[in-house]
């Protein structure tokens, strides 16, 4: 896409305002995978001071539960900031706001509410999770 295309589509005003929405929430979402890093370390390292028996201690099956659900929150938000990641780099090569699905611009309103969407929402509809 060539640059003027570009600037049509996202104009820099709007680029920089959207490089701090994608900034804010990339900030957002570290700090976020900081305090669940810090509770799943805090969930290890209480059951590596007692022995568990998942078989025979009622408390182990919600341990291990407690640990998967803070382990599953981490990998979304770590995916997450990689999503934010690629829309920074988007935003670099002038793609951003334009639909990897149909090449269509994605609306203003999806972006403000989901600042990495790569896709517009008929793409992502279609789109296998």
């Amino acid at each position: 896409m060539s640059d003027s295309a570009s600037d049509a589509a996202f104009p820099p005003i709007e680029r920089e305002s959207a490089r701090e929405r994608v900034a804010a929430e990339r900030a957002d979402t570290s700090a976020q995978i900081e305090a669940l890093s810090r509770e799943f370390d805090r969930i290890v390292e209480a059951n590596a001071l007692v022995a568990i028996d998942d078989e025979h201690d009622p408390e182990g099956s919600s341990t291990a539960f407690e640990r998967a659900h803070v382990a599953s929150l981490l990998a979304q938000a770590r995916d997450h900031l990689a999503d934010l990641d690629q829309a920074l780099e988007r935003l670099e090569r002038g793609d951003y706001g334009r639909c990897e699905g149909c090449g269509e611009p994605i609306p203003a309103e999806r972006l403000e509410v989901r600042p990495a969407a790569s896709t517009c929402v008929r793409c992502a509809a279609v789109r296998p999770r």
